[in-house]
């Protein structure tokens, strides 16, 4: 199975988690899903080992995957785990910044440029993506980028949610091309500022996010 469609398949799953459709405390059957997608039960498995490993759902002993919800505390408190380290790769990226990571940055802003201008929010999230993997791979330090890569996964059908929020993805790139200016003129402590507000969850994002996780 391609690599595309085992990311179409697990989507898929995880849309129907975040829509409710499949609720907190609610087992998910391998063979059932396999039947509802066309497909066998391989990518299935595989699919729910990944929404495993970001604590969408939980693998059970004896009871198999059961879809769980961390709740908005937690939520939080990884968004703001998240925030800071952000923050740190992209001071480091201002710092460290090589023709290569220049251009894989500029590269990964010209397709949310286009993604966002479509109004395409599902393009514009997996672009959105690269994007940051750029800046932490231009950061230079291994363990800070395998930390956040590890972090955004764990975040990642929040990050969804969020920009499902009206303007949310006007406003994301606006905040991206401040982030790249300030990179890419060395200024290390303003994208950190930027990245951290970026990231962060505070206010009415806080209060938006809620909303969007009670409405599943």
């Amino acid at each position: 199975m391609s690599e595309n469609v085992g990311r179409w398949l697990r989507d898929e799953i995880e849309n129907s988690i975040l829509s409710n459709e499949f609720r907190p405390g609610e087992k998910l059957d391998e063979m059932v899903l396999a039947t509802r997608f066309g497909v066998s039960r391989t990518p299935v498995r595989e699919a729910l080992m990944q929404l495993d490993a970001i604590g969408l759902i939980e693998i059970r002993p004896r009871r198999g995957a059961v879809v769980i919800d961390p709740g908005p505390h937690r939520v939080y408190e990884m968004f703001e785990v998240m925030a800071e380290l952000e923050g740190l790769a992209g001071s480091l990226a201002a710092r460290r910044l090589d023709k290569a990571s220049r251009e894989a940055i500029t590269a990964t802003h010209n397709r949310c440029e286009q993604s966002a201008g479509a109004g395409d929010s599902d393009a514009y999230y997996y672009d959105n993506e690269e994007f940051h993997k750029a800046i932490y791979a231009a950061s230079r330090s291994e363990f800070l980028e395998e930390q956040c890569a590890q972090l955004h996964r764990r975040l990642r059908p929040y990050r969804r949610l969020q920009l499902r929020v009206r303007n949310r993805l006007s406003t994301s790139f606006s905040e991206h091309c401040a982030i790249v200016d300030a990179i890419f003129v060395g200024d290390g402590e303003e994208a950190r500022r930027l990245l951290r507000g970026h990231v962060g969850i505070q206010g009415e994002r806080f209060s938006d996010l809620v909303a969007s996780m009670a409405a599943r």
